[in-house]
């Protein structure tokens, strides 16, 4: 009877998605804020709570950002991606500052103590990686000479959350400095190891999962990808950085061949993720901090659009192209969630909760609509430049 029940919300849940898709696709609007509306019909709060399928649905959520990543990947090789990284470390420094700096002056103007400040910094901070993924697959942005620039700005985003999420989690337990460091150190030397291998035996990677046939293909493509991210969140970086690297560790013919089979997979997933991450909120308790959470909302909508700006133009893109790297940016999702669920667990205080949650919701719903209605401006400023 637990399984029936599983398969009949599951199959609810889905169905609703595509109904939902096809009303996007007629309103030529990108489904994400859908999904998540979905998400929070059927979650806590909602109009029809779940009742079996959440586990489910949280380790499909958690494979939708890992399918997101890995195919984002696939489109860049590692020398590309550390010369972009090199040639954007300022603009990652840039975003760092002007992004954090929010959050923390909304937890210490709310009273709310400088643990709770540290936590809020991060929430503010860090853009989604999965929603962002999907803007720039679902508007043919993959392409344009701004994504590298986002990509890289993205990963400097994951590789800081690699050093802020051990520091955060020692914060907040109020643990020792040197503990802290240990856990930072293990961050750093875990994602070093993966670089160098992506880097140094990219072939023999290539060579173990190349196949003539489509299925083995697929197979050993996301078996490897799920492997690397376990072992990499295991260590303390986010799974999303593993399977981002993954990807990239894979060139050529066999990363077109293997991106097309895992598109639909991880349409499919990803979809769940966003389902999820609604089902995670409450809506009545959103409510009593929506005022602040706009005013922190608009806050980071300006300055995701001035470091995304910034960066872009420093490596000689365009006006046009400026923009859209900025629009690209102010989504934000799973790990500002993750972040506010971790200081919300350790007592940091009881309304970052819904404020995080508020904050998110706004940006993770207006950033693929800002970039789906803002396009044709774009490209008339593009025409006149």
């Amino acid at each position: 009877m637990h399984t029936a029940a599983v398969f009949i919300e599951l199959g609810a849940i889905i169905c609703a998605l595509g109904v939902l898709g096809a009303l996007a696709l007629r309103a030529g609007i990108s489904p994400i804020p859908l999904y998540l509306v979905a998400g929070l019909a059927f979650g806590k709060g909602g109009i029809l709570p779940l009742a079996t399928s959440e586990e489910f649905i949280s380790i499909g959520a958690e494979l939708g950002v890992v399918l997101l990543l890995l195919t984002l990947g696939l489109e860049y090789n590692a020398s590309e991606l550390l010369t972009s990284l090199r040639g954007n470390a300022r603009g990652g420094l840039v975003d760092l500052v002007l992004n954090a700096a929010p959050g923390a002056a909304a937890a210490l103007l709310l009273g709310w103590g400088p643990v709770a400040a540290v936590a809020m910094a991060g929430v503010t901070y860090a853009t989604s990686s999965g929603i962002t993924a999907k803007v720039l697959s679902d508007l043919g942005w993959l392409g344009n000479r701004e994504t590298p620039v986002v990509l890289s700005l993205l990963v400097f985003e994951d590789l800081t959350m690699a050093l802020y999420l051990p520091v955060l989690t020692a914060v907040l337990a109020g643990v020792s400095l040197a503990a802290g460091a240990a856990t930072v150190a293990i961050a750093l030397a875990t994602v070093s190891v993966v670089l160098v291998v992506a880097l140094r035996f990219g072939r023999v990677i290539e060579a173990f999962v190349a196949s003539p046939n489509s299925e083995v293909l697929l197979l050993k493509v996301v078996g490897l990808a799920l492997l690397v991210a376990g072992v990499a969140q295991k260590l303390q970086v986010s799974a999303a950085v593993g399977a981002f690297l993954v990807g990239i560790a894979l060139s050529g013919e066999l990363a077109h061949e293997a991106r097309a089979l895992l598109i639909p997979l991880r349409d499919l997933f990803a979809a769940v993720f966003f389902v999820f991450f609604g089902l995670q909120t409450d809506p009545a308790a959103i409510w009593p901090m929506a005022g602040v959470a706009a005013l922190l909302a608009l806050a980071g909508m300006v300055t995701k659009l001035g470091a995304g700006a910034y960066a872009a133009r420093r490596a000689g893109v365009a006006r046009a192209g400026q923009a859209r790297a900025g629009i690209a940016l102010i989504p934000r999702g799973e790990f500002n969630i993750v972040i506010a669920g971790l200081a919300v667990a350790a007592g940091a205080h009881p309304d970052l909760g819904p404020l995080a949650a508020g904050y998110v919701l706004i940006l993770a719903a207006f950033g693929p609509l800002a970039a789906r209605l803002l396009q044709p401006l774009i490209t008339l400023v593009a025409r006149r430049g």
